[in-house]
C-alpha cells in the first residue's frame, strides 16, 4: 500500500531518539533514528531493515559492486525506549505553564530531553 504524497503524517519521534523495533524479521533490536520521512510515515533507524543492492558498472565506476543500504521502517513497527526502565513507551505532549509544548513518555509522564 502506498502512502498518499499529499498527506504528511504527524511523527513524535525526532532524529537521534533511541528506538525499539516492536514487530517483524528485527523485533526487539534497538538503534538510533537516523532520519523521519513524514509523506511516507516511515522512519530510518541505524542498522535496523539493511537491503542489499547490486550496482552495475558505470562509466564513473568500471566494477559492479554489492551495497548494503538501510531503507525505512513504517513508524508503527518502532517505539522509543525510557531510559529509567529500559522498556518501550509511546510519546505524549504536555503544555507548560509559559506555553511551551513537550514531549513526554506516556508511561512515566517524564520529560523527553
Amino acid at each position: 500500500m502506498k502512502a498518499k504524497l499529499n498527506k504528511i503524517f504527524k511523527i513524535k519521534l525526532k532524529t537521534g531518539d533511541k528506538v525499539v523495533v516492536l514487530s517483524g524479521k528485527y523485533k526487539g533490536k534497538t538503534g538510533k533514528v537516523v532520519k523521519t520521512h513524514p509523506k511516507l510515515n516511515k522512519v530510518t533507524v541505524e542498522g535496523i531493515n539493511i537491503v542489499k543492492i547490486h550496482r552495475k558498472p558505470t562509466r564513473e565506476n568500471s566494477v559492479g559492486r554489492i551495497e548494503e543500504v538501510t531503507k525505512p521502517i513504517w513508524v508503527s513497527k518502532v517505539a522509543i525506549i525510557e531510559p529509567t526502565t529500559k522498556k518501550p513507551s509511546r510519546i505524549g505532549y504536555k503544555l507548560s505553564a509559559d506555553g511551551k509544548k513537550t514531549r513526554v513518555y506516556k508511561k512515566s509522564n517524564k520529560e523527553i530531553s
